[in-house]
């Protein structure tokens, strides 16, 4: 399968020096950790796990399968699992991996899915290895996210959909996701929602953020506030997610 695959020495470089987005994934992880809880898969499949797999924070009863296509993150993924015979870490693109076992109860697309360059190539390699019963959990950066919002209304920006300068350096598609679009990806894609929400209402850029953290306004305690607006403004979260199930 031909797939346009991205520079990934440049991209793992570029997503280090991102400001604000190690507080980010913070919160993004709470959300995903408390998604798999509350499933509780006993063979997880995550899909790109950069610098933090999940399954550092998971129990070791839970089998994981780690597919990360940049070297430098597989080969973290490999060092964290040197004493868990539970995990196995293949250093590929979903659309090359190949597993002997197929038998996964959930899988997890963090992140991920605004990022590749075709997204229904990269939907119909998860969808094949997706039993009647798997949870696919995706999430991705909100359009309508409050700062996005906050730009338009100042006129630095078009609409809330434009192309931001950090997606054009991490050479991510011009598409941004909302909650219906996100869903009639998916329903293309041969997947129906089962549930949804978002997290972390982000009041303005990755950059500002990251100042004002700097300079000691932005508390943990304020931090904690934005990520628990979501139940207040569920519409306007810096991510959105989606579990879903493979239509039949």
């Amino acid at each position: 399968m031909t797939v346009k695959k991205r520079n990934m020495t440049e991209y793992v470089y570029e997503y280090r020096a991102l400001p604000f987005e190690p507080i980010q994934i913070e919160y993004r992880r709470r959300l995903v950790l408390d998604q798999i809880a509350r499933i509780a898969p006993q063979h997880l499949l995550e899909i790109g796990c950069g610098e933090f797999p999940l399954f550092t924070d998971l129990p070791i009863s839970i089998k994981v399968t780690v597919v990360e296509p940049a070297a430098a993150f597989a080969d973290i993924a490999r060092s964290l699992s040197l004493r868990r015979d539970s995990v196995r870490v293949e250093q590929t693109y979903i659309e090359d991996f190949k597993p002997d076992d197929t038998n996964f109860d959930m899988i997890v697309l963090s992140c991920v899915l605004h990022e590749v360059h075709d997204p229904a190539v990269m939907l119909a390699a998860v969808r094949r290895l997706c039993g009647p019963q798997t949870v696919l959990h995706v999430n991705v950066p909100n359009s309508h996210s409050l700062h996005r919002l906050l730009a338009v209304a100042m006129g630095l920006i078009p609409h809330s959909g434009a192309q931001s300068d950090t997606q054009r350096t991490m050479q991510q598609r011009a598409t941004t996701y909302d909650f219906a679009s996100l869903a009639n990806e998916l329903k293309t894609a041969g997947f129906e929602l089962i549930d949804q929400g978002s997290l972390f209402v982000k009041p303005f850029t990755h950059e500002q953020m990251q100042r004002l953290v700097d300079e000691g306004f932005m508390t943990s305690a304020m931090l904690d506030g934005f990520d628990k607006l979501v139940h207040w403004l569920p519409d306007l979260g810096s991510e959105i997610w989606t579990n879903s199930r493979r239509v039949i």
